[in-house]
């Protein structure tokens, strides 16, 4: 029914920046919160950032000041500006979404399928 689909990872050097995006799609009658979590290798997911539907941000300390997360309501987009970027950035990035589906009324999240992030020289 719903789909999210990140896009825009890559290999990057150290002081580099990527821009991810995610999309959602399918019988989606409103979007919540969206955001952003990362998974490095041997690690947990961890949260990175997330937008409300009326702007509000908030970002993980690890990340505040080189990460800008922004959204595009009307296209059901979430987007991860990433600047600065650090060897230790180098994760799965994982975009998430609380929707409400058409003739439902509970919210439930869905998460995309990933987007690897590299940052090497």
């Amino acid at each position: 029914q719903v789909q999210l689909v990140e896009s825009g990872g890559g290999l990057v050097q150290p002081g580099g920046s990527l821009r991810l995006s995610c999309a959602a799609s399918g019988s989606i009658f409103s979007i919540n919160s969206m955001g952003w979590y990362r998974q490095a290798p041997g690690k947990q997911r961890e949260f990175v950032a997330a937008i409300t539907s009326g702007g509000n941000t908030n970002y993980a300390s690890s990340v505040k000041g080189r990460f800008t997360i922004s959204r595009d309501n009307a296209m059901h987009t979430v987007y991860l500006q990433i600047n600065s970027l650090k060897p230790e950035d180098t994760a799965v990035y994982y975009c998430n979404a609380e929707i409400i589906v058409v003739l439902t009324t509970t919210p439930r999240r869905y998460w995309g399928q990933g987007t690897q992030v590299t940052v090497s020289s």
